[in-house]
């Protein structure tokens, strides 16, 4: 599994796990502004630090979910 930190790049985790994308935006409302053109533009440059303060999510908050749902894929 890739190790996330708050250094991690947003668009590395979606081209690691592609799939991830649509299952934040079915996960929260909070995650839609992943659907728009303009996230494309942002989240390559964005960290998960970034993403995570977007959300209101603690950077460990935001680790831990993603790396559930990684695992729970398999």
């Amino acid at each position: 599994m890739m190790e996330l930190t708050k250094d991690t790049k947003v668009a590395d985790v979606f081209k690691e796990y592609p799939w991830l994308k649509d299952e934040l935006i079915k996960m929260d409302d909070k995650f839609k502004m992943l659907d728009s053109p303009m996230a494309d533009l942002v989240l390559k440059k964005a960290t998960l630090r970034d993403a995570s303060g977007k959300i209101g999510l603690s950077i460990e908050e935001m680790a831990e979910q993603l790396e559930k749902m990684i695992e729970a894929r398999g």
